[in-house]
């Protein structure tokens, strides 16, 4: 159950993380991050990967774009 949580978290994570990929919303990324940590943590007390693996992704992209865009863009 806690594995459909955590894809469920993840899902949300990637729509707003495919928002924040338009230019000048990249701050939103400041938000996306935390919610894609809590799926994790979510997904890490699952006893199957799929959810952690999936935000772990998420976490990664947003990030490197995060970094791309400075902080801000």
């Amino acid at each position: 159950m806690l594995n459909i949580f955590s894809i469920a978290i993840g899902l949300v994570t990637l729509v707003l993380g495919l928002v924040a990929f338009v230019p000048l919303l990249g701050w939103m990324n400041w938000l996306v991050i935390p919610i894609g940590i809590v799926g994790a943590a979510v997904g890490a007390m699952s006893s199957s990967n799929g959810g952690r693996n999936l935000n772990l992704v998420l976490i990664v992209i947003f990030a490197i774009r995060l970094s791309l865009g400075g902080g801000i863009f």
